[in-house]
């Protein structure tokens, strides 16, 4: 009997059972991965009955899973043909878990940093600007304050610690959150994504580059004094020099 559209031969989510994960994010987690890595190629079919089989879960479960799997662009699904494999241009690539899936998977890690730097370097600097502009004095010395902590790590060796990362982080999302500008402070959660990512994939040196550190604090000094146009700059340089390092990546 030749097999059916149901048969484990024709299952690209593969035949072989997994141990049961209980937990729609770790399903998702999976699926989400295999998709974006290719692993699961783009045009490939399968059934919620094949989510069941691989993860151990409920139809009910599966289904959830495709619905989010749906809502990030990465499958389309029909009654007649089952759940279907979409090509990257349909997928949601602002959300935090494609960027972090895109960063996991070794052939797409250089091509997604480098489209984030492009991002921030539309943004980051013009958002510094209105930061300068607009923040409040106390707004502007939690950003002094990070930058000083980040100094202080930075420059005894702890330039990959979670620590720096957490500063790094919140530095960026401030200036962000801070300009008053709805629409960029909604890439906050994809721009923190890549610079964890950075951080995890062992992208960001135990001793960051001086040039790296004194232009955070010429960015947070040109903000406290209101100078506009030298917290675009220092915005844009922080950049700049970030995209330097990635290019010796290449």
């Amino acid at each position: 009997m030749p097999p059916t559209p149901e048969s484990p031969m024709n299952n690209p989510l593969g035949s072989a059972p997994t141990p049961a994960k209980p937990l729609l994010d770790s399903v998702l987690d999976e699926l989400g991965q295999d998709i974006v890595s290719g692993k699961v190629a783009v045009g490939d079919t399968f059934k919620l009955m094949d989510i069941g089989e691989r993860f151990g879960i409920s139809r009910t479960v599966a289904r959830e899973a495709m619905r989010a799997l749906e809502q990030l662009g990465l499958v389309a699904s029909s009654r007649r043909i089952g759940i279907t494999v979409l090509p990257q241009n349909q997928w949601a690539v602002f959300d935090k878990s494609i960027i972090r899936w895109r960063l996991n998977d070794e052939g797409q890690r250089e091509g997604q940093l480098q489209s984030l730097t492009e991002l921030r370097i539309a943004i980051e600097p013009i958002a510094a600007r209105s930061v300068a502009l607009h923040a409040s004095t106390a707004e502007l010395e939690k950003i002094r304050a990070l930058a000083t902590e980040m100094r202080e790590l930075g420059e005894s060796g702890q330039g990959a610690s979670q620590r720096f990362l957490e500063a790094d982080v919140t530095f960026h999302e401030l200036i962000l959150r801070y300009c008053h500008n709805e629409m960029f402070a909604a890439v906050i959660p994809s721009i923190s994504a890549v610079l964890v990512g950075r951080t995890e994939h062992g992208l960001q040196p135990d001793r960051p580059a001086l040039e790296a550190l004194d232009n955070h604090d010429k960015l947070a000094d040109a903000l406290l004094s209101r100078d506009a146009d030298a917290a675009e700059t220092a915005s844009r340089n922080i950049l700049n020099e970030v995209r330097s390092v990635l290019g010796t990546l290449n």
